[in-house]
């Protein structure tokens, strides 16, 4: 008797980062449990699967990555389906949805997953269930999750419309999401589209379903009801070691309030990371399916190995030393600005330009390490090389050892140099960390954290603190887990960029930045501030020969040392490549950074040619204090006296406001939104009419938008015209490379 096949779809991503791809992979695991089969495939992978003879529906998961581009695993294929040459109906015989993961805080916001949704409409492919446009800047799950419940009903009602009749029209019915299309719609029709653009529309979508996905519940109606985790009396919990059935939710009985721990009466008078209240605390909740473990780790004793002073990838990075390390603001400023010059004239293939950034290596701090490696008892075990394969038994589906885990390396070096240990633990952490938690309380409040209904404690408390897996585990000390469930949750230590504040025309041989450092506050799970993690460890090395403001050089400070970096040119963050054409440079505190290099090289260029034609330049800078913070005063004054900066626009946002000046004017600027405003004429006819270039840099959760906003109101009052044809104007701008941003979040 033939076995029954199992209906299929395809799941295809796109990830610069992993989110992408744990999210499509975790769709694949939930399909299985379902009863369904799902091929995964990373866009780039396009010898395992081929959409031109697809008959099966395909959900597509994609990111977007620097300014608004691809990811690096989905470009061949936006590449493909962007070809001229394609007819209309190349895709007739597709039916699609999409998941596109973005952030606000940028420019182009889940560009990417548009046009991929805007070109596959244009090539006949007609779409099953509504778009899901995910906001990294306020926490994916927002969108993600009601998408993801959604999802399985349309899937469902389409595999069953196609295998009733290959012709019918595609449906999707997932619940507040319904779509429906035609071989009429065109690529401008509008979906009942799923994004943080309505926060109370993605709170019904929320509220309304009573089962989650796998990433926001393990529950099927079809197969177990919601398991009731509301608070009992009995302070007793199931065992938790051994896993949950398919389909269900995890079951435990949260403890009494009043229960003993250590002999300290648990009484929470008020939430925080470790507590909750009402009526969270006597929630059911929808918990995540427990991720499979899909990696055995061992730790072997063996010859003693050598430990490597750096990260591995040798080949591509440049062991630079530190020539001059110099303190740019006072000591009683807010902020701690550092600027650093590299000695690279050892290193020809190091050359760079204006705009240009580069990237820093720095290992995760000692302390850390050390006090990881004590959590996970092996402190005696680390010099041990680490064995890393996959487990036989595994279901993870696509299952592979993760690429930054290399071979042959000490545990020591694999926690310092190969793990972002200070990353925050996803939901999905989270949610493992509950098998590994013995104290009732500590595996209930997880439980919580990682639930659907505890999803706003879990951005209060965890996410929007920047909290590390190690704060959460010292805040949970009963939880104790294994190696391996880090080594398959924690991302790879990333190198942190910055940009290039100098030109190798006025310093040869040298490589300028600047940067704050970083300080996270004390918060609850955080008992003491800290330190950026590069910007802590750079501070601390440069430290002891540091310069401060008004003190000469000493030639007695000790040497500085060196850092690993490689360089990260830009395609477009440059001036214009005519010295005619006019721009404008928007860069309050170390935004201002790329701009000292863009005038460092104009004026070079000014001093070689005096006879060419050299456009406008226009800076916009603005910091705290004008006695405190004001970064490169006099190289600035210095370029508006020789002419290469033509206008030089400052304001204080902290300075006192009742001198005279301030009293007199008509309008005293405190950001440089408000300077902008104050010179909207000049700046819109340089935009609009000279076809001028508009560059900004800093901060893109405040700055970056309030400029664009500004920007769209110049632009409306100059045109007369309205929001939305403003809008297509800075679009247009974009688009030609004229309004360019060089932002951080």
């Amino acid at each position: 008797m033939p076995c029954d096949v199992k209906p299929r779809f395809l799941v295809l991503y796109g990830s610069q980062k992993g989110q992408a791809q744990s999210i499509a992979e975790g769709i694949a695991e939930e399909a299985e449990e379902r009863g369904l089969v799902a091929d995964l495939s990373c866009m780039d992978q396009d010898e395992k699967y081929n959409l031109e003879k697809e008959n099966a529906p395909v959900v597509f998961i994609v990111s977007t990555t620097g300014e608004g581009e691809p990811p690096d695993n989905a470009l061949q294929f936006v590449r493909y389906i962007k070809k001229k040459t394609l007819s209309n109906d190349h895709y007739k015989h597709l039916c699609y949805t999409l998941l596109a993961l973005g952030d606000t805080n940028y420019a182009d916001f889940c560009n990417c997953g548009k046009t991929i949704e805007n070109r596959l409409k244009q090539l006949g492919a007609k779409q099953f269930y509504a778009t899901g446009y995910a906001d990294d800047g306020i926490g994916l799950e927002v969108v993600v999750d009601p998408w993801l419940e959604g999802l399985w009903t349309a899937i469902k009602g389409t595999l069953s419309n196609m295998a009733s009749d290959r012709t019918s029209h595609f449906k999707g019915n997932g619940p507040e999401l319904h779509v429906e299309t035609s071989d009429s719609a065109t690529p401008d029709d509008q979906l009942n589209l799923l994004s943080i653009a309505d926060h109370q529309k993605c709170e019904a979508v929320s509220t309304s379903v009573d089962r989650d996905s796998k990433f926001a519940s393990a529950t099927s109606s079809s197969a177990s009801a919601v398991t009731d985790l509301r608070p009992a009396i009995s302070t007793e919990s199931p065992d938790l070691a051994s896993p949950p059935c398919v389909g269900a939710s995890v079951a435990t009985s949260a403890p009494n309030t009043q229960s003993q721990d250590a002999g300290v009466p648990r009484v929470a008078l008020a939430a925080s990371l470790t507590h909750s209240m009402l009526p969270l605390s006597e929630s059911s909740l929808n918990v995540p399916v427990l991720p499979p473990p899909y990696l055995d780790v061992s730790l072997q004793e063996g010859d003693t190995l050598e430990q490597m002073a750096g990260p591995l990838n040798k080949d591509t990075l440049h062991h630079v030393p530190i020539s001059t390390a110099v303190q740019l603001t006072r000591g009683d400023s807010v902020k701690t600005a550092l600027l650093l010059e590299l000695d690279i004239s050892a290193f020809p293939t190091m050359t760079y330009k204006p705009g240009d950034s580069f990237d820093v290596f720095c290992p995760n701090r000692p302390a850390e390490v050390d006090e990881l490696v004590q959590r996970l008892g092996l402190q005696n075990q680390r010099n041990h090389r680490v064995i890393v394969s996959l487990r036989k038994d595994t279901k993870k589906t696509g299952a592979v050892v993760p690429p930054h885990i290399p071979e042959k390396v000490s545990l020591l070096f694999l926690l310092s140099w190969c793990l972002e240990i200070r990353s925050v633990p996803k939901k999905a952490l989270v949610r493992a960390l509950v098998e590994h938690t013995g104290d009732g309380a500590q595996r209930r409040r997880l439980q919580e954290l990682c639930s659907k209904q505890g999803a706003a404690e879990y951005n209060l408390y965890v996410r929007d603190t920047s909290l590390g897996v190690l704060e959460l585990l010292k805040a949970f000390p009963s939880c104790s887990p294994p190696l391996s469930l880090l080594i398959e949750h924690l991302a790879r230590l990333q190198p942190r960029p910055y940009s290039a504040a100098s030109s190798c025309l006025r310093h040869p041989g040298k490589l300028r930045f600047v940067f704050n450092v970083v300080n996270f506050p004390a918060c609850s799970g955080r008992p003491a501030g800290r330190r950026g993690l590069c910007t802590g460890w750079l501070f601390d090395l440069i430290n002891p020969g540091l310069v401060f403001p008004g003190k000469a050089d000493s030639s007695g400070s000790p040497a500085l040392p060196k850092i690993h970096v490689s360089l990260r040119p830009s395609c477009s963050f440059r001036p214009p490549s005519d010295p005619s054409v006019p721009f404008i440079m928007v860069g309050p505190g170390t935004g201002v950074a790329p701009f000292i290099g863009f005038l460092q090289q104009r004026e070079n260029e000014r001093q070689n040619d005096s006879k060419a034609a050299f456009g406008e330049t226009w800076l916009f800078f603005g910091c705290r204090h004008k006695d405190g913070d004001y970064l490169f005063r006099e190289e600035l004054e210095g370029f508006v006296s020789s002419g290469t900066l033509s206008h030089l626009k400052v304001c204080f946002s902290r300075d006192s406001r009742e001198d005279e000046e301030s009293i007199t004017s008509a309008a005293q600027p405190r950001y440089v939104q408000h300077n902008l405003l104050l010179n909207s004429r000049h700046v819109t006819d340089i935009l609009l009419r000279q076809n001028g270039c508009l560059y900004v840099c800093g901060d893109a959760k405040n700055m970056a938008k309030d400029v664009n906003e500004t920007l769209m109101e110049m632009i409306k009052a100059e045109l007369q015209v309205d929001q939305l044809d403003a809008m297509k104007t800075l679009a247009g701008l974009r688009e030609e490379k004229r309004y360019l941003q060089d932002i951080w979040g």
